[in-house]
């Protein structure tokens, strides 16, 4: 079929929204991809015709199906939770609505993906919009139309459904879905229950030294920047996947920062106070009560964000010594160009609209704005499915500590937010040389020459791998990348189990700037990079020294870990 020409579309109601009425340009972008549509038919009739073809494919498996025989034309993803039980598969009604289903959302989303003559950025946007409609409209969200539900009503006598009722109702209460038994752990006993004590405490950060378990310990501890986003014990769950207890275990000095969370008095706490009251002033601690010259810091998300930002800072001043000998990052971007699926949320309206919301709340983001925020980017796993299960299916949420933690959430302090959406996600600022500026000096990345160990995650959906990955051409030290399977959170925790459940890439990356290269070059190893993260440790921190116990004459214990931050 010949390309149509472009012809002129009507105007879209859509176009007459103004800017500050859609902040997040979900009317814009889906008018923008639908009058780009009008403007080729011809490409779109070539569409609809492929999905009629799609469409009769499926009618007539419809009829294959009810004679037994056949076998389905579209199927789900094996990451697709959705459809996943047999029932979806063995009823011929309902195996037709899956495959009408999924045969539509494929043909909308790979339409708006290669819509024509519109910027990449407003495809994607439209596509997220849409997309979150498509999922809504999935028919494992309604009762009649989701086998599995009908089933346990039947089984139940109805049961399941006066128990999907009365949990629809502690959940309107609350405000929020529930996908967590909130009384499953406890802090200090089942997670963030490492033996440790508080050794410094300003208006930011708790810093928290663990006691040892090993006779010797690595001459230079590790500090941990931990996220502020959400609390530090992502780090130390339960024992099992606990990092903070492994590297304990395994012979280090270790320390992590826990941080405060913001009131309406902390909403002027700029990015720069977290890295002079912080980063720098955790270190510092670290380096005063091991009496070493340096550490090893480590930084989780926008930790590693921070930590990148601290080090870029010190290697300012060439004279004095820098506070970290080497360093390790977990998912963290410093190149904000493609930030993943988040990037929908940003734009100059977005962030405009961001801003009001923080200064009419007292100056501070209110933590269940920003977890929504993140639970929606995937909304299949972290929303519906909690629906469906605790009102269609009348099943309780489950105990599990990620989720815990997850709705643990904390708030953000609007100038330290505003700054980091605008420098780092909006303009993408921090591998520009010496374009942003922390605590009097300009910053460059690329003055950076300590080694560096960094951590990416395969399915991560907040800092995609590749783009973490990008920490290799912009500073100016080796780099060792390791590429774990899983996503933002389990492709952290990801301790050594018997047999093997994960796998991982590792190698040198110093300088490289194509990631999939460097992935193709290596042998996928299978076990848990933890292994290989310590083994690398070893290397680098020293010989052995007498085991250290928490704080000094100028550090004293102030309280055992948790210690009260987290509590708040």
């Amino acid at each position: 079929m010949p390309p149509s020409s472009p012809t002129a579309a009507p105007p879209s109601p859509l176009a007459f929204i103004p800017p500050s009425l859609d902040p997040f340009g979900i009317a814009a972008s889906c008018q923008a991809v639908a009058s780009a549509w009008a403007r080729h038919p011809f490409e779109l009739a070539s569409r609809m015709l492929d999905f009629n073809v799609g469409l009769t494919a499926i009618q007539g498996q419809f009829l294959a199906h009810a004679a037994g025989i056949g076998s389905d034309p579209v199927k789900p993803s094996v990451y697709d939770e959705r459809f996943q039980d047999p029932a979806w598969n063995d009823n011929p009604w309902f195996d037709y609505l899956k495959e009408v289903y999924l045969l539509g959302t494929h043909a909308v989303e790979d339409a708006l993906f290669a819509t024509p003559d519109v910027p990449d950025k407003t495809r994607r946007q439209a596509a997220f919009w849409v997309r979150q409609w498509l999922n809504a409209l999935a028919p494992s969200n309604f009762l009649w139309t989701n086998p599995v539900a009908l089933q346990r009503m039947v089984a139940s006598g109805g049961m399941s459904l006066v128990d999907g009722y009365r949990q629809w109702l502690e959940d309107l209460a609350e405000g929020d879905v529930s996908i967590v038994d909130k009384a499953g752990f406890e802090l200090g006993r089942d997670i963030a229950a490492t033996p440790g004590q508080v050794v410094l405490r300003n208006r930011l950060l708790e810093l928290i030294q663990y006691a040892p378990t090993t006779p010797t310990v690595a001459r230079l501890p590790i500090v941990i920047i931990a996220p502020w986003i959400n609390k530090y014990y992502v780090l130390d769950m339960g024992r099992e996947r606990s990092l903070v207890r492994y590297l304990v275990d395994q012979g280090f000095t270790v320390f992590i920062t826990s941080w405060k969370n913001p009131d309406g008095d902390m909403g002027n706490t700029r990015f720069d106070d977290y890295l002079s009251e912080g980063a720098l002033a955790a270190m510092k601690a670290a380096r005063d009560i091991c009496g070493v010259e340096a550490v090893h810091a480590v930084g989780y998300c926008i930790g590693g964000t921070l930590l990148a930002s601290t080090l870029a800072w010190a290697a300012r001043d060439e004279a004095a010594p820098a506070p970290a000998a080497h360093w390790t990052l977990f998912t963290t971007l410093v190149d904000f160009s493609n930030p993943g699926d988040i990037d929908v949320f940003i734009t100059e309206e977005s962030v405009a609209w961001i801003e009001q919301t923080m200064a009419s709340q007292g100056g501070f983001l209110d933590g269940k704005q920003m977890g929504t925020s993140f639970r929606w980017l995937r909304p299949n796993s972290l929303v519906w499915r909690y629906m469906v299960s605790g009102y269609l299916y009348g099943e309780e949420p489950p105990p599990m500590d990620v989720l815990q933690w997850n709705m643990d959430c904390t708030r953000l302090p609007a100038a330290m937010h505003s700054f980091y959406l605008r420098e780092f996600y909006l303009n993408n600022r921090l591998v520009q040389p010496d374009a942003v500026t922390l605590a009097g000096r300009p910053i460059d990345l690329g003055r950076i020459q300590a080694p560096l160990y960094a951590v990416g995650a395969e399915q991560d959906h907040i800092a995609p791998w590749k783009e973490t990955f990008k920490i290799a051409a912009n500073v100016g030290g080796p780099v060792h990348y390791t590429l774990a399977t899983s996503g933002h959170i389990l492709g952290i925790l990801n301790p050594p189990v018997n047999p093997p459940k994960r796998r991982y890439w590792s190698g040198d990356a110093t300088g490289v700037r194509d990631p999939e290269a460097w992935r193709q070059g290596l042998e996928k190893i299978q076990g848990s990079w933890w292994e290989d993260w310590a083994r690398w440790l070893r290397e680098v921190c020293g010989p052995q020294v007498p085991a250290r116990e928490p704080g000094s004459a100028d550090y004293p214990p102030l309280v055992p870990a948790p210690g009260s931050y987290v509590r708040e």
